[in-house]
């Protein structure tokens, strides 16, 4: 109740957490000339000759458009886009503070993925950079699908992919802890999602091979009636041994839970039917799939969840900031899979043999080293492509 007043009292002080200020002088006609009329009108039309020198001589370099239809905001699900209206701005104030990067929020009233995309696209050009933020699954994987196609800057949702890229920095350390490597590992997702979606993309690519996902339908199983078509997909990719049933089912025998759906799910007799010192990533947002003192208490060697008040924070203000400045920086078109990867990378190597325990598995999210690590891994990538 305390930090609801806070927060209120707050915002109606702040009357926005973002502004935009000029930055050029306008004190007297000689820098009007230049910066408006008469002398605006030689970069236009050099930008007219050459698209490319947008990047030169107007902000659109740094410049990232944070875009949400407010259909699912953190945990508040569909609270429309004038309510999100907070949130994206808070997107932008982390850019702006985490890597110096210009980002504005666009709060698009309508749950249309046709008109949604077509709205995107067509404000694209002002921007060098898009991130799709609280957009519901699975209308997610389609917008950002066509957004890829149609434009010829990087889209990045971010509650996909910056979830699974600071997801699988922390298990890379977690198994150098547990003596394990990713391929053998007996991975459960719960919660088929835009998170869990993409964790299970990116943990495929970096090498895991034994996969079960839970949603709702329980196991997902190839085969199974009345899934979508992204749970189809996934179905097909993981589950090797057609396993079926639910959590319950699911978790025994594991050696890892990954938890991107709602609070209290897993039990502590779910933990202690697991293989020994399993690791648990309860990401659930406020509250975990469990808490973690019970995991520990159950057995668990690692336990990491979404929130700052526990150790081993799983947050996206690693690997964002750092990702949109490195593709910013080599201006590419889009943010590939291995970019991703090595963005991951970057974010376990910051913490050293010698510091690693089952405590601290990943950097601080303050870490002043994160954005320059991962920006410069990202655009390491981009040149070897």
């Amino acid at each position: 109740m305390q930090l609801k007043s806070e927060s209120l009292s707050s915002h109606e002080k702040w009357k926005g957490k973002i502004e935009v200020i000029s930055r050029v002088k306008l004190d007297n006609s000689d820098i009007m000339s230049k910066a408006y009329t008469p002398g605006v009108a030689d970069p236009c039309l050099a930008i007219y000759e050459n698209n490319d020198l947008a990047y030169k001589y107007t902000r659109k370099h740094n410049l990232v458009a944070v875009i949400t239809d407010g259909t699912a905001v953190l945990g508040l699900g569909d609270i429309g886009p004038l309510a999100a209206m907070p949130v994206m701005e808070g997107k932008c104030a982390l850019f702006k503070e985490f890597a110096d990067i210009d980002a504005f929020p666009i709060c698009i009233d309508t749950k249309d993925p046709d008109e949604i995309i077509k709205t995107i696209r067509n404000i694209s050009k002002s921007f060098g950079a898009i991130n799709l933020e609280d957009i519901s699954a699975p209308r997610c994987f389609y917008i950002e699908k066509e957004l890829k196609k149609q434009c010829d800057i990087p889209v990045f949702h971010d509650d996909q992919h910056g979830t699974a890229v600071v997801l699988l920095a922390a298990l890379k350390n977690a198994l150098k802890l547990k003596r394990m490597d990713i391929n053998t590992a007996k991975i459960v997702i719960n919660g088929a999602g835009a998170a869990g979606t993409a964790i299970c993309d990116l943990l495929l690519k970096a090498g895991a091979e034994d996969i079960l996902i839970c949603d709702i339908e329980g196991i997902l199983c190839s085969g199974m009636h009345n899934l979508s078509e992204h749970k189809k997909r996934l179905s097909i990719l993981t589950n090797k041994e057609h396993m079926t049933g639910s959590l319950k089912d699911a978790v025994k025998q594991r050696d890892i839970f990954i938890g991107v759906s709602r609070p209290n799910l897993l039990t502590v007799n779910d933990v202690t039917s697991m293989n020994k010192n399993p690791i648990i990533f309860a990401m659930a947002n406020p509250i975990p799939e469990i808490n973690p003192e019970d995991a520990k208490k159950a057995g668990a060697l690692i336990v990491g969840t979404g929130r700052s008040d526990y150790e081993n924070q799983i947050n996206n203000v690693m690997a964002f900031p750092g990702i949109f400045k490195g593709v910013l920086s080599i201006r590419a078109k889009e943010i590939t899979d291995k970019m991703l990867i090595a963005a991951s990378d970057a974010i376990a190597s910051l913490v050293s043999d010698s510091q690693l325990n089952v405590n601290y598995i990943l950097p601080k999210a303050f870490d002043k080293r994160l954005v320059e690590a991962v920006s410069n891994a990202v655009m390491l990538q981009g040149a070897l492509k």
